[in-house]
């Protein structure tokens, strides 16, 4: 019997009655689950990538790799042999993740305040250091060493304290764990990384911390037959503790990005360009550069509120979640650009998050008649996003069919617009002087347009 068939029957035992639908360990079966209803209600959530690498702050998230990967990067050699001493090791950094500042109730405050109603937390990245204690880890995990305390446990319980979901990344491959390398070295024909480290610390997680989204992550060297995916997943949806309400993307293994799994994230980054037909997420950070903490980073690599604003308008209006990350400092402060970015998100989507919210694409996702605007709907109900300050008080729309009932105004304000019907569709609407708002966007809602 299989670890994961194993851990089934105990749960099932553990759990009771299971639901109706079972999900075979196939794709077929796996994809055709319907997606939780909260995620694609929730449209906005905050990404944080912290761990051992955020202690050298260099380059990227990926410093280890850069630096001692095949081939090494020089830029990482030269960082580490002007600034470090002879032999010294990765390893050394983890006692200096000290993250003694870490207050997860404030960060918790500035995720409530961002507007975000999901947050996803790096449990373990490539490194494989993981930010709780896992057995399977060991002293090589934020109790261990470090911070000695579970970060994982701390944020969640603050998170889940103020409402927002919480879910976890967890990468499936490690760089440099002797076990992974001889599996590598064998072909992936061999699995003892897989059943000795990757599953037992997966469903341990996952029991442990209930989280309702897995991010996976780092599954591009092998086939999902090598990690057991379909297997793993089947146990999460039909047995796990969070199997009503877990939600899931699609990094399973070489062939699977943009084809099977939860919703799709395709690539760092992604932004389809036209409306798809399967639910989607974009994942992009703050920092352009890096999704780790940098402490070189300048703010002209940094994303501008409008361009964030633009970038989640955009993602909604094609269907998707926007999924902003940042990376804290080593010693557990969230840097104050940061905060002041995703600050700012929080008071325009306390404005306009009416139109984003459980929106649902509308028939039109975008026109540029005398600005840009993209279109989201909800009920009987329209709205124009406007992305950029028209020159003039006449606005053209020329998608929405008016009728008499067709009510317009200004989201902020309680004023109804006036308006005038174009023929065969469209209307013009008289703008009063738009206030100024740092992220330059504005939202007409209209009411009874088709």
């Amino acid at each position: 019997m299989s670890f994961v068939s194993l851990i089934s029957c105990l749960t099932i035992i553990a759990l009771g009655p299971a639901q109706a639908t079972r999900y075979t360990a196939d794709w077929a079966s796996i994809d055709s689950r319907p997606l939780p209803k909260w995620y694609d209600e929730a449209k906005f959530g905050i990404f944080v990538h912290w761990g051992v690498f955020s202690v050298p702050g260099f380059g990227s998230e990926w410093f280890w790799w850069h630096w001692q990967g095949q081939p090494p990067d020089p830029r990482y050699v030269r960082y580490m042999t002007d600034n470090y001493p002879p032999g010294y090791s990765y390893p050394e950094f983890a006692p200096q993740f000290h993250a003694q500042f870490f207050d997860p109730e404030q960060w918790a405050d500035i995720f409530e305040a961002s507007g975000a109603k999901y947050v996803v937390l790096t449990a373990k990245h490539h490194e494989g250091f993981t930010n709780w204690p896992s057995l399977n880890s060991w002293n090589w995990n934020s109790v261990d060493t470090g911070p000695h305390r579970d970060l994982v446990g701390d944020l969640g319980e603050a998170v889940r304290n103020r409402s927002l979901h919480y879910g976890l990344y967890n990468s499936l491959y490690e760089w440099f764990h002797p076990l992974y390398l001889a599996d590598k070295k064998n072909g992936f024909k061999t699995q003892e990384f897989v059943m000795h480290k990757l599953l037992p610390e997966l469903y341990n997680m996952v029991v442990r911390y209930r989280p309702e989204v897995i991010w996976s992550d780092g599954d591009w060297e092998a086939p999902d037959t090598y990690w057991n995916s379909t297997e793993f997943l089947s146990w999460l949806y039909n047995d796990s503790p969070v199997k009503d309400t877990i939600v899931t993307n699609d990094r399973w293994g070489v062939g699977c990005y943009c084809k099977h799994g939860g919703y799709y994230n395709c690539e760092d980054k992604y932004s389809p360009g036209e409306l798809p037909k399967h639910k989607w997420e974009k994942c992009t950070s703050v920092d352009s550069l890096s999704w780790g903490y940098r402490r070189n980073m300048k703010v002209i690599e940094l994303m501008d509120l409008p361009a964030i604003i633009h970038d989640l308008v955009q993602t909604v209006a094609l269907g998707g979640n926007y999924l902003l990350n940042m990376g804290p400092t080593p010693d557990g402060t969230i840097p104050p650009l940061f905060e002041e970015r995703l600050r700012g998100v929080g008071a325009w989507l306390g404005v306009n998050g009416e139109a984003i919210y459980a929106s649902k694409p509308w028939r039109v996702q975008w026109e540029n008649a005398t600005a840009p605007v993209w279109y989201t709907s909800k009920g009987s109900s329209v709205y124009a996003v406007i992305t950029a300050k028209p020159t003039k008080s006449t606005f053209h729309l020329l998608e929405p069919f008016t009728g008499e009932s067709t009510k317009v105004r200004l989201l902020g304000s309680p004023q109804p617009l006036s308006w005038v019907p174009m023929h065969p569709s469209g209307l013009i609407v008289l703008l009063p002087e738009l206030p100024f708002v740092p992220s330059q966007v504005w939202t007409l809602k209209l009411e009874r347009v088709l």
